[in-house]
């Protein structure tokens, strides 16, 4: 299956995160692991938005998220619930945007060249916390609610497996 990896950073928010749903619905077609979703999902992202960093922060104990699929430089191995943005998102169980990492209190720059992230909690079916999706930007204020509606929808798909 040769699949094409769209370009949506010429689009408006909102249709580019329609088109890279129904992009992520047909590949995962028929598929149910989360982990293969994760990468597939990773790539999609980051290639079709052009962002510093993405990936998948998985809870691999109490308290403990660990490094999962992503695509960009290398990201933190581990980091604790509570800490950093991730961290922050995952204790939440909330979308967090921040519009300049600089500004947020406890900041753990995997990449010095992050200027702004956005991190979104991912639930599966019995709505228990199993990872967080984290994007970073290079640019100051690159999230938006846009980014968190799209990104809230598409992680709804390990709500359904």
């Amino acid at each position: 299956m040769a699949e094409i990896t769209p370009d949506l950073r010429a689009l408006p928010k909102s249709e580019g995160y329609r088109q890279l749903t129904e992009q992520v619905e047909a590949v995962l077609e028929g598929i149910d692991d989360p982990v293969a979703a994760m990468a597939t999902m990773s790539a999609l992202i980051h290639h079709g938005f052009g962002v510093l960093w993405t990936g998948f922060y998985r809870v691999v104990a109490p308290g403990l998220l660990r490094v999962g699929p992503y695509q960009g430089t290398l990201g933190c191995l581990e980091i604790r619930i509570g800490s950093g943005v991730c961290g922050t998102s995952a204790q939440s169980k909330q979308t967090v945007i921040v519009r300049d990492v600089a500004e947020f209190p406890g900041h753990i720059a995997c990449d010095a060249r992050s200027r702004s992230e956005i991190v979104v909690p991912v639930f599966d079916r019995r709505r228990d916390l199993i990872a967080v999706l984290d994007l970073d930007s290079e640019r100051i204020g690159a999230f938006d609610q846009d980014d968190a509606r799209g990104l809230e929808r598409l992680v709804e798909w390990f709500a359904r497996g």
